[in-house]
């Protein structure tokens, strides 16, 4: 993905530092941009990709953008070398101010909707224009993948649900999380969104899934468990809920179980019950009696016209969440 036929070279570079990290600022055509750059999709099999799928829109929107000639200013994109772009002065009296040799694709970092616009009013013109950039000369995979969450949370913002997928290996939440939407056997699989973006049969993102195992593993004595054995109880809890509503689970329209107010209930209920079947001063807990708990719950009505029609928000999650867990504590 990042390699190149033959060494290109930039003039006119002027190297400088930021905190402490080389990088080198300068121009490139576009037709050389296109072919010096590449973009770590978020589900690169590396584990290590962290963009965004593309927005056609956007893309489209910013090519009609070029359209108006001098007057389509832009700002730089952002470049990471990862050491194979070098830089060598024309003179040592301005060592700072020369040419660099790149024998690499550059991993971009910010700019892909900038870059793919461009690339589409170049090959619908037949034109060629200057792009400006920033490159790092060396960033590891995890800087890269910070600085990349930083600037776009901080400046236009990713999606909550990217950021949260970004910080899966720090963060135990957001790995669990991620597994549930990425685990064949999770019932999120086929109905959730990593990147946040919502499309028919996925509307669930991410950060919907993180904020509802908060709730799951709000109490701190549920602590005690891996974020191994987190995963299982999550994914046993909802496969069970799914076993008992198979069609009201995938069918998102007319039912209301897989909407935000209603899992968030599920799991506020659901971490209740499994308090009470996890045996005391012990990590260990009482699969039979929280499976028992669970079915008590398969003569809900989860119809979208039904008693949870108006349902809405935190409050009515948490009100709904009183109602699950009188069923599924009922000791009949």
């Amino acid at each position: 993905m990042d390699k190149i036929p033959h060494q290109y070279v930039i003039e006119n570079v002027l190297q400088t530092k930021m905190r402490g990290k080389v990088a080198y600022q300068s121009t490139f055509p576009s037709s050389i941009a296109l072919k010096l750059t590449y973009v770590k999709p978020f589900n690169h099999p590396s584990g290590k990709g962290y963009q965004r799928p593309a927005d056609k829109k956007r893309i489209d929107d910013f090519a009609m953008y070029l359209s108006k000639g001098d007057d389509a200013l832009f700002t730089p994109i952002l470049l990471n070398g990862g050491g194979m772009w070098e830089f060598s002065a024309y003179d040592n009296n301005r060592a700072s101010y020369g040419r660099l040799i790149c024998k690499s694709k550059a991993s971009l970092m910010d700019g892909q909707h900038r870059l793919g616009g461009i690339k589409r009013y170049i090959e619908e013109t037949n034109s060629e224009i200057n792009i400006p950039f920033m490159a790092f000369h060396y960033l590891d995979e995890d800087e890269e993948i910070n600085f990349f969450d930083t600037i776009n949370t901080k400046a236009k913002g990713i999606s909550s649900s990217l950021s949260k997928y970004l910080k899966r290996e720090s963060d135990e939440l957001s790995w669990i999380a991620t597994e549930l939407l990425t685990m064949s056997e999770s019932p999120f699989y086929h109905i959730g969104s990593i990147t946040g973006k919502r499309s028919k049969g996925r509307h669930i993102t991410l950060q919907n899934i993180y904020r509802m195992l908060k709730y799951f593993f709000k109490d701190v004595t549920l602590n005690s468990f891996t974020k191994n054995e987190k995963l299982g109880l999550v994914i046993l809890y909802f496969n069970s809920i799914r076993e008992l509503y198979p069609n009201d689970w995938i069918n998102y329209k007319e039912y209301k179980l897989t909407h935000i107010v209603c899992l968030d209930a599920l799991a506020i209920s659901g971490s209740k019950i499994l308090l009470d079947c996890k045996k005391e001063n012990s990590i260990h807990v009482d699969y039979q009696a929280f499976g028992k708990s669970i079915k008590r719950l398969k003569k809900i009505n989860w119809s979208a016209e039904g008693p949870f029609k108006y349902l809405k928000g935190i409050s009515g999650s948490k009100t709904l969440a009183i109602e699950l867990y009188e069923v599924m504590s009922h000791s009949k």
